[in-house]
């Protein structure tokens, strides 16, 4: 067990690798649906726990990100949004024990897989830039040179691990100058999650406005890229496509009745912990705690502990998890045509509406077409005699 689940310094700075994506969105949540901070802070930190322990590799749970982009702009309500997540969790239970997923899986070329990772690194880098970078003015933009600096110089220090220190600089930072540490104090109070189960009416309306135009995205970011990513960092643990669509699946109907918002893994989040440290799922195990905590102790005054992590430390370690993603471009570099596949894809899933499942249906469209249209090539245009001997 302690080769799937170690607590040392390495793992405790992998553990801040996801925060940076994680905390806005349930923030928007919470304020768009009105949902209980308990349940959601509680569920989400249970659900990372049983995935680190399940898989004993640092791979998180995420807060669907289709469906919650959806819930805070449309503001649509938690009962709504509990019966998308129960929705989309049978959904996915079913493709993964009939199989369906794997035929899914196994026909996605890799040069597709490669340009989802590569258009999820875009994002984040462009989120962190654009909103998070310049969130506190003048003095976010220099907290954040900091934290650069600190994270080139420590950069895959295991002794010293660098998200250790910028989350430390954010925290005092935090502390110093935005955070009522008194208010925080008077705000403990014990909370439980809160049971309930979602309303046919509400499992009809969630499944059509929110679990359909996320399936896509869990499709291929959740699940096919997330078993690519596991490939890539963790060559050794045989993760199957299945097996991350089972999970997926029951976590979301475990969350739909304890007032959990839907969650999916995600190839970010693992590339975030692996970015800053983490090797073993006790990275994800350090990262549920703190969010039980919360929830526990702290839903009350939820928003104001959420500021001890500043914007423009979170858009570092955006930065970093991004580059990580975009560095998994080079598998398919040698080639032209899955290169150029790729980078259609990545520029589909960063930059249109619906994009990953633009990207996924154009690149499979292309990267198809071009293998069917070799043999016919040869056979019009057969190679030119060899010389004869010598």
């Amino acid at each position: 067990m302690s080769g799937r689940l170690r607590f040392d310094r390495n793992e405790w700075a992998g553990s801040f690798g996801d925060i940076g994506t994680d905390l806005p969105l349930i923030l928007g949540i919470l304020l768009a649906t009105g949902a209980d901070s308990a349940s959601v802070f509680i569920m989400f930190g249970l659900m990372q726990i049983v995935t680190g322990v399940v898989y004993g590799l640092p791979m998180p749970m995420q807060p669907l990100k289709a469906m919650a982009v959806l819930v805070i702009t449309q503001k649509l309500s938690g009962g709504v949004m509990y019966g998308a997540g129960l929705a989309i969790g049978v959904i996915m239970l079913g493709l993964s024990v009939t199989g369906a997923l794997e035929w899914l899986a196994a026909r996605i070329p890799r040069c597709v897989v490669r340009g989802i990772q590569f258009g999820l690194g875009l994002s984040l880098c462009s989120l962190a830039l654009k909103i998070y970078l310049p969130a506190d003015g003048t003095v976010g933009y220099a907290l954040a040179a900091v934290s650069f600096v600190i994270v080139l110089l420590l950069r895959n220090n295991r002794r010293f691990p660098a998200a250790l220190f910028v989350i430390a600089l954010g925290v005092c930072y935090a502390l110093l100058f935005k955070v009522d540490a008194g208010h925080i104090a008077a705000g403990v109070g014990l909370a439980w999650p809160k049971v309930s189960a979602p309303e046919w009416n509400q499992i009809l309306i969630g499944l059509v406005v929110l679990a359909l135009p996320q399936l896509p995205l869990s499709l291929s970011n959740s699940v096919i890229t997330t078993q690519q990513t596991v490939r890539d960092l963790f060559p050794e643990r045989g993760v199957s496509v299945r097996q991350i669509g089972v999970t997926y699946g029951l976590v979301n109907v475990v969350n739909a009745f304890f007032g959990g918002i839907p969650t999916c893994h995600g190839c970010g989040g693992l590339a975030g912990h692996y970015t800053f440290g983490a090797r073993t799922g006790g990275s994800v195990v350090i990262y549920g705690t703190l969010y039980v905590v919360i929830g526990l102790f702290f839903s009350g005054v939820a928003t104001e502990v959420v500021k001890l992590f500043p914007q423009p430390v979170l858009a570092v370690v955006l930065v970093f998890e991004g580059l990580t993603l975009l560095l998994f471009l080079r598998d398919v570099a040698a080639s032209q045509r899955d290169l150029f596949i790729a980078l259609l894809v990545a520029l589909c899933a960063a930059f249109l509406p619906q994009g990953y499942l633009i990207g996924l249906l154009v690149g499979w469209v292309l990267a198809s077409s071009q293998r069917s249209a070799t043999p016919a090539i040869n056979h019009f245009c057969p190679p030119p005699p060899s010389a004869p001997a010598k």
